[in-house]
């Protein structure tokens, strides 16, 4: 019997506004996934992305049926994530075993992960940056209005912070080229997704002062093809690839392309999150700070300090141990 599948929308208050050049959040819209099974639960979250036509009620609406007939229907995308996650902490709990030895992972351990600095007026951003400023990675949000004077801004308030930059979508060609110096100047080790997925064919062959890394230009392995001569690194998202059993394969095929990666997620809970650990490990780039801006994270979830991301507690996702 296909154990029962149940599915409710939470709205998660953050603890600033999170901005990027698409808008702008004050609550993280999510959707947990429960699957129970003679007395025990298995729990996944994910995320609607309006970038992707999702909403919470359509992820509601298509969490209806049998799981089991689901969970290969569902195509890539946060519904399918949800249930997913879901499934592997059920089997975790029937098993007796954590998904991190039956993947073959090592047990999860504190990870540097990038502290996102909100698109703001370059002021705010220098605040930010300068409050974060102990975290070794930050993570620029940047948008075709003043890029570099932003950037630099970051830069000065965080000197010794590594600097990834995202414009999520929002430059042209002219822009990335007009960056080349601000990027080389602030010694940038990654730039993700410059140019709208879809409209990247311009970047095949291009030299730049930095790797630039694909976010929503890839979402399975199905897409890898289009984007190898293109970018130098993937943006493995939970929510993109449709779950961690997807994830993990697309992972392992970036890997075999010689692509580097990045491990990303959307603002969320640290039920979101706590599955991206299995890859966390195996990342060149950890962006992991989802439930750094949950104003109450869940109980037993991660801890963020400095820059630091420390695994949830045992019981708490893919662990058959009691909850912490």
């Amino acid at each position: 019997m296909a154990p029962t599948l149940s599915a409710r929308f939470e709205r998660l208050p953050l603890r600033a506004p999170f901005r990027i050049s698409r808008g702008v959040k004050t609550h993280a819209e999510v959707v947990v996934v429960e699957l129970s099974d003679g007395g025990l639960t298995g729990r996944g979250e994910c995320v609607p992305y309006a970038r992707y036509d999702e909403t919470p009620g359509k992820v509601m609406a298509a969490l209806r049926g049998d799981p089991e007939m689901l969970i290969d229907s569902l195509p890539p995308g946060a519904a399918r994530n949800g249930l997913d996650c879901a499934f592997w902490d059920l089997l975790a709990k029937r098993e007796g075993e954590a998904v991190f030895d039956m993947l073959g992972r090592m047990p999860p351990e504190p990870v540097p992960s990038a502290v996102t600095i909100s698109l703001d007026a370059p002021g705010g951003m220098a605040e930010a940056a300068a409050a974060a400023r102990e975290a070794p990675l930050l993570k620029v949000k940047l948008s075709a209005d003043r890029p570099a004077e932003r950037l630099l801004a970051v830069a000065e308030a965080a000197p010794a912070a590594r600097l990834i930059v995202d414009p999520n979508e929002s430059w042209t060609l002219d822009i990335l080229k007009a960056m080349e110096a601000p990027i080389a100047r602030c010694g940038v080790v990654l730039v993700e997704q410059p140019l709208p997925a879809g409209r990247d064919a311009a970047l095949e062959g291009l030299s730049y002062p930095a790797p630039i890394c694909a976010d929503e230009s890839v979402h399975t392995r199905e897409d890898l093809p289009a984007v190898l001569r293109r970018y130098q690194a993937v943006n493995v998202k939970l929510d993109k690839a449709g779950g961690l059993t997807e994830a993990v394969a697309l992972a392992q095929a970036a890997r075999a392309e010689g692509l580097s990666l990045m491990v990303g997620c959307m603002v969320a809970s640290s039920l979101a999150i706590a599955p991206a650990f299995v890859l966390a490990g195996e990342a060149d780039f950890i962006d992991l700070d989802g439930p750094w801006w949950i104003a109450g994270d869940r109980p037993g979830g991660c801890r963020f300090e400095r820059g630091v991301l420390h695994p949830p507690q045992p019981g708490f996702w893919g662990d058959p141990s009691p909850a912490g």
